[in-house]
């Protein structure tokens, strides 16, 4: 990973921001601007990076102890990282978002498309058909030992969730849906029907777009 020395200082975090809006800044470089600077043998970047893999899997919810084990988190950053989260869920929150189409949940997941990993997340509905809230559910290749249905369906029957979405990011750019997909939503929607809790969509997503199961009508007759 390129050190903050090494980046253009007009694509630096905080210069990138200001010409562009901080809407145009990764997650990556968001959280830099949160740590502000690093500390000896650990660069700004680094300690970013760090920060975010805890953050994607704890669902966004790391304690201070949590954070505090990152090397370069002292006590100060570990507050402000913890303050700007629950600031942020206080007044940005996916809960209640209403869709009418399984892909209107992409904006709540569209950060996660310029991860190096595969993140499979699953989105718990309710009857109303609002968004109770996304989740990380496993990183790395989707396949059935990895994204088995107890993992997928534990937290929505804990939501009382009526229906899931679920996606996950393609890294290596290709939107089609291998074998092992397929396979998964399969047995996703099989354990769903039995749960009562139907499985709504598998969407596929990178940078520059996504795969619909459900608008590839691979979904059978499941609708909102």
């Amino acid at each position: 990973m390129k050190k903050i020395a090494d980046i253009p200082k007009l694509d630096r975090p905080r210069e990138k921001l200001q010409r562009k809006g901080a809407q145009a800044l990764s997650d990556l470089e968001l959280m830099a601007i949160l740590v502000g600077k690093g500390t000896k043998g650990h660069d700004v970047m680094s300690v970013a990076k760090r920060i975010l893999k805890i953050l994607d899997s704890s669902n966004a919810n790391p304690n201070l102890e949590e954070l505090q084990k990152i090397k370069g988190v002292g006590p100060a950053k570990a507050t402000l990282i913890a303050a700007a989260l629950e600031f942020a869920r206080r007044r940005i929150r996916p809960e209640g978002l209403k869709i009418s189409f399984p892909p209107d949940v992409l904006p709540l997941i569209q950060h996660f498309a310029d991860r190096k990993q595969e993140y499979f997340i699953c989105i718990s509905i309710n009857g109303a058909n609002e968004v109770i809230t996304p989740r990380v559910v496993s990183v790395g290749l989707v396949n059935k030992t990895q994204v088995h249905p107890r993992e997928v369906f534990a937290d929505p029957i804990t939501d009382r969730a009526s229906a899931i979405i679920v996606a996950h990011n393609h890294p290596a750019g290709a939107l089609e849906p291998s074998k092992e997909d397929i396979e998964v939503t399969r047995q996703l929607k099989a354990a769903g029907e039995t749960l009562g809790i139907r499985l709504l969509d598998h969407i596929i997503f990178n940078q520059k777009g996504y795969y619909s199961f459900m608008e590839k009508g691979e979904m059978g007759e499941m609708k909102l």
